[in-house]
């Protein structure tokens, strides 16, 4: 098994919830913020000394649950910050970018570190599309085209040119190109289309956002038999499920620091965010043919209030002591058959002490029990 660790760099400082999004910044502190990406950057350093196998960058605007809106930015600071570990770029919305600036930026990180980059080819949650003022419903076919295009960024050495239906471009020549000659592509598989299409692509699959175990096990069926179609051979390293994490020395320590952070994300980081969400969700990004009757419901289904108890049968969080902790990771590995996991372990206002000695219990307890499943 491999592991990535991924970090929202949230802001803890909210004193009850928002109650519009875009949230207003006048209750951001740049001051508290300079510290905070400090801790947060610290965190993702450590990882590399804590047996991850990647760090994982992420994306999000307009809100404070994650406050990191730009993941290259971050990713060039541990391209020099750090030596081995992976640098997975899992922001970059593709259907909200450049998709030349992303080939370019990408292929800077990956000089920068020595060919570490994995680059995600990412769609976004729906409520980036209000920030961006993007229509949800081209979100998909925009992914596609800019996916193809940025690959071709990478892999044609003459100058050509780009007549697509959202992108053109004259002349493209990127400098620098990446050390890898096609670095590894990850892409957003939340539901049975999107896995699909990450087969099509030949990329790894990455399921961030799991409430239910057996939904997510559909969506890897699709992606190994979609592949299979398609003329390759899909394995475990291709599949990398998320949950959200904190492990400390007892069961009865992680539950309460947890509950308090889960409680403080969901019912006042997030609140506003989840109407943004349904708003946009009504207006195409997802595809209600396909999703047939659950697409009314599905959001519910996800931000729906749930116990430790139920997340953690649902697959959507590792809670515990170590010992607990790998015995929820085995049993995800068993209904899932993914070989690569992200553990998210900066949730809300959980403190930074705490995610460091997660981090550290992870890395001599849960590990070495998890390594070689």
């Amino acid at each position: 098994m491999k592991f990535g660790f991924f970090n929202l760099m949230p802001w803890p400082h909210y004193p009850e919830p928002p109650k519009v999004y875009p949230t207003p910044n006048r209750d951001y502190d740049p001051q508290i913020g300079r510290e905070l990406y400090n801790d947060y950057i610290d965190l993702l350093v450590h990882a590399e000394a804590t047996g991850f196998d990647w760090i994982a960058c992420n994306e999000h605007h307009f809100s404070p649950y994650g406050t990191m809106a730009n993941c290259n930015l971050i990713g060039s600071i541990l391209a020099r910050e750090t030596k081995t570990i992976g640098l997975a770029m899992v922001g970059n919305l593709l259907p909200l970018s450049n998709p030349v600036r992303v080939a370019e930026e990408y292929a800077m990180i990956d000089v920068m570190s020595g060919g570490r980059l994995i680059a995600g080819f990412m769609r976004g949650v729906p409520h980036e599309y209000i920030a961006y003022n993007s229509p949800p419903g081209e979100s998909r076919a925009r992914q596609k085209e800019a996916a193809q295009l940025v690959r071709k960024c990478w892999s044609e050495p003459e100058p050509f040119g780009w007549e697509g239906e959202y992108y053109q471009f004259r002349s493209i020549s990127i400098w620098p190109r990446p050390i890898q000659s096609s670095p590894k592509v990850l892409m957003s598989a939340s539901n049975i289309e999107s896995a699909a299409i990450a087969a099509e692509s030949k990329a790894i699959m990455g399921m961030g956002l799991i409430h239910n175990l057996d939904v997510a096990r559909d969506n890897v069926e699709t992606y190994y038999r979609t592949a299979e179609e398609n003329g390759w051979q899909a394995s475990p390293d291709d599949i990398l499920m998320g949950a959200s994490t904190c492990i400390a020395e007892t069961d009865e320590e992680a539950r309460r620091i947890f509950s308090e952070a889960l409680d403080y994300f969901h019912d006042t980081l997030m609140k506003p965010t989840y109407d943004a969400l349904k708003l946009v969700a009504r207006a195409g990004y997802f595809n209600k043919a396909q999703a047939g009757s659950s697409y009314d419901n599905r959001l519910d289904k996800v931000v729906s209030k749930k116990t430790i108890d139920e997340m953690i049968e649902g697959g959507s969080i590792f809670c515990g002591s170590p010992k607990s902790v790998a015995d929820q990771i085995t049993r995800f590995k068993e209904k899932l058959g993914c070989g690569r996991i992200n553990l998210s372990m900066q949730i809300g206002n959980l403190p930074v002490d705490a995610v460091r000695r997660g981090m550290d219990l992870f890395h001599a307890e849960v590990l070495p029990q998890v390594r070689d499943l």
